[in-house]
């Protein structure tokens, strides 16, 4: 493979060794998928590189930006979601690409192969079983160890694509999100975002599509994102960059944010990339060793335990399993009537509030409009448009503030016998009395709420406000009686749509709350039940094989994974004293 190869960062001698008796533990231990994590660790320290993460809600053009900062249309992109698969890409001297599934070696491909295993269209969900696809460029953003790595778009209809970005947190340095103008930062945005904040002291904040949307907009856009990101990182100084992949790759319209876009990549490159590097081996060590640990723990109970005990295990393990899959799937159908019967209500109660609003708003509009104190013309008109936008929000928000903590009432109150059901399924584990399942049964709680914060955020309709020569000619004779009465016909409609257009968005967000909630709460109970099952599968064949052997056999095997297990100890401890020193 053609890729340059940055200068070894300083210090990775001591991770290198860390990480490789990490894999040899782990090789010893039956975990080759840990050592194969612990090697490939290990090449990404040597060869210098860290990750700037790609994310955000599907169709933000995230694939879209990547090709605009390597210089060419390398990623496949489209108008429905596209990625499936995370995908890394590095420097080369040539474009070049490589797969991999599952552990095997890696198979180089054209990069004009890459959309029959990345893309959702010709990958669906990843039913190929892609575990790892990179993509080499000759850019020279790239050249001193940045990789940046597409991501599968979180909220979007496929689960799967979310998770396998959710996966991929952990091993991610820094973070472009990217963010769109409707709506401008999601509520799963956010808390990817806050999530990866935790790890990573570099967050860049990307508006894209910025050519799709009015000025007006963006700028309402870019302030609303501005003060979410304040609220939720305070005293941090995060950027936005206003852009248009489309544009660059296209080499037209204005370069808006993008210069500065590129020079805070090239700078984080440049100062931050060593430092990046190191901490990444420091975080992927911590992750692999507490993964070991599990599995070793799960090795020597598995020996220790009956194995008629573990088979009877096994058996309840995999028919619960089987009934909360049937059990989820009845679920499904029983929580889509109950969706519909949230959506009427929702839309009911938004009628009842247009039918009391309208009528009231306008006559407040009206009111104040006439206490403007501009005696006429086209400053008269500006003013009277912000007094409508200023009268719709303060109506829209004061039903918001109603409705919000009423629908999650009606969610709550729909959810408490689908909690029941699905805790039952938990329940039956639990009382087959193994310890790995104790903390199932906390593990889908009573809902209080919606699982997920509001997407919403209010249009301001001002293409509506636009006005023709001739009525800005009108607007300078008139007197200021004639242009109030025009203006109460106009502007009172542009405040009664914009009333309307607002509910709807207010209603839009109450149904999609209610819909991820219902889905992250299915996973939630299948996630928790899959884990436990394949892990006890795994334990209980390895166990067989040393019981076919004889107690001496099993006791040996009990002792090796003591003795791996001390190894573990002691690497965690010169790791420690690594630290200190």
């Amino acid at each position: 493979m053609a890729d340059a190869q940055p200068a070894q960062p300083s210090g990775f001698g001591v991770a290198d060794l860390g990480l490789g008796v990490l894999a040899q533990i782990a090789e010893d231990a039956g975990a080759e998928h840990l050592a194969t994590e612990a090697s490939a660790l290990a090449a990404r320290l040597r060869d210098g590189l860290f990750y700037v993460a790609c994310v955000g809600q599907f169709k933000r053009g995230k694939s879209s930006l990547l090709n605009a900062l390597v210089g060419e249309p390398v990623l496949p992109s489209g108008v429905v979601p596209v990625t499936a698969v995370v995908t890394i890409i590095r420097h080369g001297t040539r474009p070049s690409a490589r797969v991999r599934f599952s552990s095997d070696d890696w198979k180089g491909i054209s990069p004009n192969e890459l959309a029959a295993y990345v893309t959702e269209d010709l990958n669906p969900e990843n039913r190929k079983g892609v575990t790892g696809v990179e993509v080499f460029v000759p850019s020279p953003l790239l050249a001193d160890g940045m990789c940046f790595v597409d991501t599968p778009g979180i909220g979007s209809v496929f689960l799967a694509n979310t998770e396998a970005t959710r996966a991929f947190v952990p091993h991610v340095d820094a973070a472009l999100v990217v963010l769109g103008a409707d709506p401008p930062i999601s509520a799963d945005e956010i808390a990817l975002a806050e999530q990866l904040g935790k790890q990573c002291p570099d967050l860049l904040f990307v508006l894209n599509k910025a050519d799709k949307v009015h000025d007006a907009e963006r700028a309402v856009a870019v302030d609303f994102t501005r003060r979410v990101l304040a609220e939720r990182f305070p005293g941090k100084e995060l950027p936005i960059f206003e852009t248009s992949a489309t544009e660059r790759l296209a080499r037209q319209g204005p370069p808006r944010g993008w210069p500065a876009l590129t020079g805070a990549l090239g700078k984080l490159a440049r100062q931050s990339g060593s430092a990046l590097v190191r901490t990444a081996g420091q975080r992927g060590i911590a992750l692999l060793e507490g993964r070991l640990r599990r599995h070793l723990a799960e090795q020597r109970d598995a020996l220790l335990r009956p194995i008629e005990e573990s088979q009877r295990r096994i058996d309840a393990l995999r028919g619960c399993m089987a009934e909360a899959e049937q059990s989820l799937s009845d679920l499904a159908h029983l929580f889509a009537a109950e969706e519909e019967r949230l959506a009427r209500a929702f839309a009911g109660r938004k009628e009842e509030f247009l039918a009391r609003a309208l009528p009231a708003a306008r006559q407040e509009f009206v009111q104040a409009l006439a206490a403007i104190p501009v005696r006429r013309g086209p400053v008269l008109r500006r003013r009277a448009t912000a007094l409508a936008d200023e009268v719709a929000v303060r109506w829209v928000d004061r039903w918001r503030a109603e409705a919000q903590p009423a629908a999650e009432a009606l969610y709550v109150q729909a959810t408490t016998r689908f909690v029941d059901l699905a805790n039952g399924f938990l329940e039956q584990l639990a009382r087959a009395g193994d310890p790995a399942l104790a903390g199932l049964r906390c593990a889908v709680g009573p809902e209080t709420g919606f699982r997920l914060r509001s997407r919403m955020f209010y249009t301001s309709l001002m293409a509506l406000t636009s006005q023709s020569p001739l009525g800005w000619l009108l607007d300078l004779v008139r007197s200021r009686k004639q242009q109030l009465r025009a203006i109460e016909r106009s502007a009172g409609q542009y405040l009664e749509r914009l009333i309307a257009a607002n509910a709807n968005r207010v209603e839009g967000d109450l149904n999609e709350r209610v819909r991820e909630s219902r889905r992250r709460f299915q996973f939630e109970i299948r996630a928790a039940i899959t884990d436990v099952v394949k892990s006890a599968e795994q334990a209980l064949a390895r166990a067989k094989e040393r019981r076919a052997q004889g107690s001496n056999v099993v006791q040996a095997e009990v002792d090796r994974i003591t003795a791996l297990s001390r190894d573990l100890d002691g690497l965690d401890k010169n790791e420690k004293e690594e630290g200190r020193s």
